[in-house]
């Protein structure tokens, strides 16, 4: 992820801001949680052969990568879906191969979010749309990267394409545009705007980019990817803050809470997540969740019990 990325952190305020003044509003309207707090955390893919022996058990073969991943994470970023729409067969088999209580995060195709357009007006929605409801329970939220130069400008069309979207689809959405958080309204028609359609908001915590850690829910789930710094001692420092924080919103009536910590080359990810889970399970009582255990001698952790 170069988004945000700086050669030199030394001077960066990692602090996070305070909320959003909404958000006590966002959180007392909610209805009220059945169940546990539900905090997922996942990398941005399963692809990874340097895992094997370390994350996944030793011998494991690429055609096995996500039977693994599943069974030591509970989500993914699904980045592959930001090229292609997947067919049915392909659905199929991430359904059957995954873990029973795994969710996936399949990220919009750019033909759709990098489009004049939005893909309003095409097959490229209902395609999409109808591809990824065949995960049935196993889809968690959609997540709608808009490019750069997506500004302000363009928020009605941004509402058409909300607009056009199934009701049962769950989505979140990352702007980026500097547009969006240049005052303290910038981002406010936004916010509200996904709020009204239940889409949650993307929060993204990088060291290059402190504006777009805006800190503002609108939704009973929250979508924050985190980027690390190679392990760098502050990505431990923002995750102990961001464990407090979440325990807090989870107090308030969040329903739940889509983690990614990103790492470089996405190799030392696990090693923060499983960070993120411990302290999550030290700080938020009650909670459900599960992530990567790396004390085995072959990354073969609790969660492998699952094969």
């Amino acid at each position: 992820m170069k988004f945000g990325k700086l050669p030199d952190i030394s001077g960066v305020d990692f602090s996070l801001p305070p909320d959003s003044p909404e958000n006590s509003r966002l959180l007392a309207g909610l209805p009220e949680r059945e169940g546990p707090p539900l905090l997922h955390i996942g990398c941005t893919g399963w692809s990874m052969k340097e895992w094997v022996g370390r994350v996944y058990p030793r011998g494991t073969k690429a055609k096995d990568y996500l039977r693994a991943y599943s069974r030591q994470f509970n989500t993914i970023e699904l980045n592959t879906t930001h090229y292609r729409i997947p067919d049915a067969a392909t659905v199929g088999k991430w359904y059957e191969e995954s873990a029973p209580d795994f969710r996936f995060c399949p990220k919009v195709p750019q033909s759709i979010s990098h489009s004049r357009n939005l893909g309003l007006g095409t097959e490229l929605i209902p395609s999409f749309c109808e591809a990824v409801l065949g995960l049935r329970e196993k889809l968690g939220c959609c997540f709608m990267q808009m490019p750069p130069y997506f500004d302000t400008r363009r928020l009605p069309q941004l509402e058409k394409f909300l607009k056009a979207l199934p009701g049962e689809l769950p989505l979140a959405v990352e702007l980026r545009h500097e547009s969006w958080f240049s005052g303290p309204k910038s981002g406010e028609a936004a916010f509200s705007m996904f709020q009204e359609h239940r889409a949650a908001a993307v929060i993204t915590d990088v060291a290059g980019r402190r504006d777009v850690l805006h800190m503002r829910l609108t939704s009973g789930a929250a979508l924050v990817r985190f980027v690390g710094n190679g392990l760098h001692p502050t990505d431990y420092h923002r995750v102990d803050e961001w464990v407090q924080r979440l325990a807090g919103w989870f107090e308030k009536g969040l329903r739940e809470v889509f983690f990614f910590p990103h790492e470089p080359d996405n190799l030392l990810a696990p090693e923060l997540a499983a960070y993120v889970l411990e302290k999550a399970r030290e700080k938020i009582p009650g909670m459900k969740t599960r992530g990567p255990n790396l004390s085995g001698e072959e990354g073969q952790g609790q969660q492998m019990s699952l094969f």
